[in-house]
């Protein structure tokens, strides 16, 4: 018996010191095979950074040190041709705002999205026929949403590249030339305001009222541009044409029926640079007839309303990029008692302590072989103005800073 229990404690000491070294031999073995499946995770991560085979959605890589997502092509929905998805600079990507329009205009049952495509169908029937194309390849433009636009409430606004000097230009925009069959509904003036209001909302543009000016005759003729550019400071004047209006109507069968339309505009837009006095750009926006969507009463009003809205949004961005490519200028309005005034302040982007370049008026140059004016050259520099005060609406006046001899037909420039 004694032998008996003498082999057991033999056998159980055995057993456990072998369990010992088993146990931490395992526990290694667990986390070597951790660390390489980490190592392999990781490998598989930078692969996936660096070189996306088959991206998704909301997937990173890196190129050059810049960042990139793989996200929705904004006109994709818009124009013909598009891939769904593009990899875009992760500082330029701003989510929500396309998928919540694309997702508005999809919402609703598969009854009525199928009514809904049918009206559309029939919409673009009669434009066809009418040699009216119903969704031009013109991308749409979210360079940022007004708060006027219903359609936009809640979307964030995508950053816009603001050029230098941070200045915002004048410009003049006149009452849209109403070329549809709706003219007692003055659709013309309803326009202009919204384009106004779109361009004001940026806060980048100042839209100046025409009838302040005291201009004789067309304010787009070239004498009266050259006085709206040196004396006013006005960079550009925008002229616009709304046309090709239609809509379309139909009741909705169903729980609660109401009545849903549609509606098609089309808005041109010329920017004549008052400098030269010449066009200095075109632009044409169309809107996608499926985003005019409305239902209920006066749905018919509020397609027609979206219509316009959409189609300025469609040319808004290249809007912008134009006038704001124009050089910003102001005048030296007045001087009295060593304090020069100068006809721009606080709304226009000056600030206190701000250093104005003082130049006299330059040369108008001329293409030699097309005859057309190319601009006008900066005079000779007259020195520099410190900006002192910001006083009224938009005026400021300076300190002579360096130079002298100024008068009130120069022009002053923001010191870079």
């Amino acid at each position: 018996m004694r032998k008996i229990t003498i082999i057991l404690l033999a056998a159980m000491v055995v057993s456990s010191c072998s369990y010992i070294p088993f146990t931490k031999k395992k526990d290694e073995t667990e986390k070597a095979d951790q660390k390489g499946t980490q190592k392999k995770t990781d490998k598989k991560q930078a692969v996936n950074i660096d070189e996306v085979k088959d991206p998704k959605p909301g997937d990173i890589k890196i190129i050059d040190g810049v960042e990139y997502i793989y996200t929705r092509n904004r006109k994709f929905m818009f124009t013909p041709y598009e891939p769904e998805n593009v990899w875009i600079r992760k500082d330029q990507y701003s989510p929500g705002i396309v998928d919540s329009i694309v997702e508005r205009a999809a919402a609703g049952s598969k009854k009525e999205r199928s009514a809904m495509e049918q009206r559309i169908a029939k919409l673009e029937e009669e434009l066809k026929k009418k040699n009216i194309a119903p969704q031009m390849a013109y991308p749409i433009q979210l360079g940022s949403s007004s708060s006027g636009m219903g359609y936009l409430q809640g979307t964030s606004a995508v950053a816009f590249d603001y050029p230098s000097p941070r200045m915002k230009r004048r410009v003049i925009v006149l009452l849209a030339d109403d070329q549809t069959n709706y003219k007692n509904e003055h659709l013309g003036e309803l326009a202009t305001r919204r384009l106004i209001s779109r361009l004001e909302n940026t806060g980048t543009i100042i839209c100046v009222d025409p009838t302040t000016t005291n201009i004789k005759g067309s304010v787009t003729d070239p004498a009266n541009m050259k006085i709206l550019n040196e004396v006013f400071g006005i960079q550009a004047v925008l002229k616009s044409t709304l046309s090709d209006v239609y809509t379309s109507t139909s009741r909705i069968e169903g729980k609660d029926e109401k009545e849903a339309s549609f509606a098609m505009s089309k808005l041109s837009v010329e920017i004549l640079n008052t400098e030269t006095g010449i066009l200095l750009k075109q632009l044409s926006g169309r809107n996608p007839v499926f985003l005019s969507r409305e239902k209920g009463d006066l749905s018919t009003e509020k397609a027609k309303n979206k219509a316009i809205d959409l189609a300025i949004e469609m040319i808004a961005e290249d809007l912008l990029r134009s006038v704001l490519s124009l050089d910003w200028h102001a005048r030296i309005a007045s001087i009295e008692e060593g304090k020069i005034y100068i006809n721009a302040g606080r709304l226009s982007g000056l600030e206190k302590g701000r250093v104005l370049e003082v130049y006299s008026q330059g040369e108008k140059i001329i293409d030699s072989k097309t005859k057309a004016p190319m601009g006008t050259t900066k005079g000779a520099l007259k020195g520099e103005l410190e900006v002192v005060e910001l006083f009224g609406v938009d005026a400021s006046w300076t300190k002579t800073k360096k130079g002298g001899s100024f008068s009130p037909t120069d022009l002053v420039y923001v010191k870079q």
